[in-house]
């Protein structure tokens, strides 16, 4: 990896990011963080905290760029596209709209999947390295309005599933499906839970990670961004920040909806879009006991730190931070009809709602993130593309990040995530 005496430098303090870094310091490796904002602060802190294998798929999915296209002109609807003539973003859909065939769709699951095996397992070894994960495994409630729509996902899950882990064997009707948790209101008729499914606090997690990171001799640079590359024979031997040179021995790129752009100045492009997600928290007289997806609305919620998360929706707007306040009134009017009438008038959600957020998640045309060192670049690596799994897929990445950092060998579980593919 060249010069020992030098640090590792990983660009990017979110999951995968600090991810990494643990493992590179646990194995004995210098390493060095540089965060352009602080800790937590990009699509690590306002997601729904879901470490969930049963919904580890592609976004890329068959069906999903017709739904989308049907949205144009409605803000409100689960997946919304904004129309846009940046030729960029059509290329994006286009080669998107490709990867969203069956047999494709197929392929990156089972890639995922296999990339999750041991994720549970690796929350574990994280917490025994004194990582406060504030993983819980209560469980997800899939809940829905009709009784066909309930027995469809079921049916797709469990053919997807291939016996990678458990599920139900039908779903739960009638009166008795809101029973299944108490937060559910009657107007649910269909309901089945996936045992083990687990759920955390994604802001706790990330300064977890990173105090363990300092604690074995890593550090850490905040509000610190990264202006460009030093390079010597393909090498990349330091990077410039906006508070000087960093020297290093390797280069690990795990920002984001920001990698394209350090990319571009190694000479290397990335397509890339922003999926932009809301969430916000409420407090709900009813707490949720496990997580719980609203299948007929596509909205999800979560139990963090005695609140009530509720997230949703997949916008295509480009790569903003812009919070559409009409996006957060779609979840909460949306989550009403499983959740009970929390709120009589959307004009009182300003006053209901706690810390509404926005946060642009990055996807790559076929749903699946990179994770491989970049061509002609001995000692540079890239891990993003995440979109919604960033914290079900960091421990993961994370591990396999560094196996292919310090052995320069690409674990067999990274071929379906190679730069070119």
């Amino acid at each position: 990896m060249g010069t020992t005496d030098h640090p590792v430098l990983i660009i990017g303090g979110g999951v995968v990011g600090l991810c990494a870094a643990h493992y590179l310091t646990a194995a004995g490796v210098a390493v060095e963080v540089a965060e352009r904002s602080s800790l937590a602060s990009g699509a690590s802190w306002g997601n729904a905290g879901w470490v969930c294998l049963s919904h580890s798929t592609p976004v890329s999915a068959p069906g999903v760029t017709a739904y989308g296209l049907r949205s144009l002109g409605r803000p409100d609807s689960p997946l919304y596209i904004r129309p846009s003539a940046d030729p960029r973003f059509l290329a994006w859909l286009w080669r998107f709209w490709r990867n969203s065939g069956e047999t494709t769709f197929r392929r990156g699951y089972a890639a995922l999947a296999d990339l999750n095996q041991t994720t549970f397992d690796l929350y574990d070894e994280l917490a025994d390295a004194g990582v406060d994960t504030t993983l819980q495994r209560p469980g997800l409630v899939h809940a829905f309005l009709s009784e066909s729509k309930a027995r469809h996902h079921l049916q797709v899950q469990k053919v997807m599933a291939a016996g990678r882990y458990d599920m139900p064997e039908d779903v739960v009707v009638g009166d008795d499906a809101h029973k299944l948790d108490p937060a559910l209101s009657p107007e649910v008729r269909a309901a089945y839970l996936v045992r083990g499914e687990g759920v955390l606090d994604p802001r706790r997690l990330v300064e977890s990670l990173g105090d363990v990171v300092r604690d074995a001799g890593g550090r850490i640079h905040e509000h610190v961004e990264v202006t460009g590359f030093r390079t010597t024979g393909g090498r990349v031997t330091a990077v410039r920040t906006s508070t000087g040179e960093i020297a290093c021995r390797a280069v690990v790129i795990a920002a984001g909806m920001w990698s394209p752009r350090l990319l571009r100045l190694l000479g290397l492009r990335l397509t890339m879009q922003a999926g932009k997600g809301y969430s916000f928290t409420a407090e709900l007289k009813s707490a949720p006991q496990h997580s719980l997806y609203f299948g007929d609305h596509r909205i999800v919620a979560s139990e963090i730190g005695g609140t009530t998360r509720l997230a949703g929706t997949m916008e295509l707007s480009g790569d903003n931070r812009r919070l559409n306040w009409q996006r957060i009134v779609a979840i909460a009017r949306g989550s009403r009809r499983y959740l009970g009438d929390w709120f009589d008038d959307q004009d009182d959600l300003p006053r209901l709602i706690r810390d509404p957020w926005v946060g642009g998640r990055p996807l790559l045309p076929d749903g699946l993130p990179v994770i491989d060192r970049l061509p002609g670049r001995d000692n540079v690596f890239l891990a993003t593309g995440h979109g919604m799994l960033g914290v079900t897929l960091g421990p993961a990445t994370g591990r396999a990040l560094a196996d292919l950092v310090l052995t320069d060998r690409r674990p067999a579980v990274l071929a379906p995530f190679q730069f070119n593919r």
